[in-house]
C-alpha cells in the first residue's frame, strides 16, 4: 500500500466539505459522532474505498459511502465525486424541518425590551399607581 492509497479519515471528512476544517472534523472522530460499522472511527483510521460511515454533523446526519479517495480540499462540485450520500429519506426531511424552523437571530418586531413610553408605564403600574388609558 503506497502513500497515496493511505488517507486519515479526519483528513478525508474534511477533503469532501462535510467539515469546514481538519480540527472539528478530528473533534467529530474523538466524540463518537463518526461511526464505522457501528463503532466510534478514530481520526487516523485508514479510509478505504466501499466503507460507509455514519456521521453527525451540527446539521444532519449522514450516511456515506467512500467511492474515491481525495488528498485535497477541492470545491465543492468537485468533493461530492468522490462520496455517494446514503442518508435515509426520514432524516434528509428532518433536516429539512428542522432548517425551516431554526431560528435566524433576527429579533421580531414590536416584541422584546419595551419602549420608553412603555417602560414609564410599567413603572408607575410597578409603583401602584394605575396604567393610563390609551389614546386610540
Amino acid at each position: 500500500m503506497t502513500d497515496k492509497e493511505k488517507l486519515r479519515l479526519d483528513k478525508y471528512l474534511w477533503s469532501i466539505r462535510l467539515f469546514k476544517t481538519r480540527r472539528i472534523a478530528t473533534d467529530a472522530c474523538n466524540d463518537n459522532r463518526v461511526k464505522y460499522l457501528e463503532e466510534p472511527a478514530k481520526p487516523g483510521k485508514n479510509v478505504h474505498l466501499g466503507d460507509i460511515y455514519d456521521i453527525r454533523t451540527e446539521g444532519r446526519k449522514w450516511r456515506i459511502k467512500v467511492t474515491g479517495l481525495l488528498h485535497t480540499r477541492l470545491k465543492y462540485e468537485e468533493a461530492i465525486k468522490y462520496y455517494t450520500d446514503l442518508t435515509p429519506p426520514e432524516e434528509l426531511e428532518k433536516a429539512k424541518i428542522q432548517a425551516a424552523s431554526f431560528y435566524s437571530g433576527k429579533r421580531l418586531s414590536k416584541i422584546g425590551r419595551p419602549t420608553k413610553k412603555e417602560r414609564r408605564s410599567l413603572d408607575g403600574f410597578m409603583d401602584g399607581d394605575e396604567l393610563p388609558e390609551e389614546n386610540p
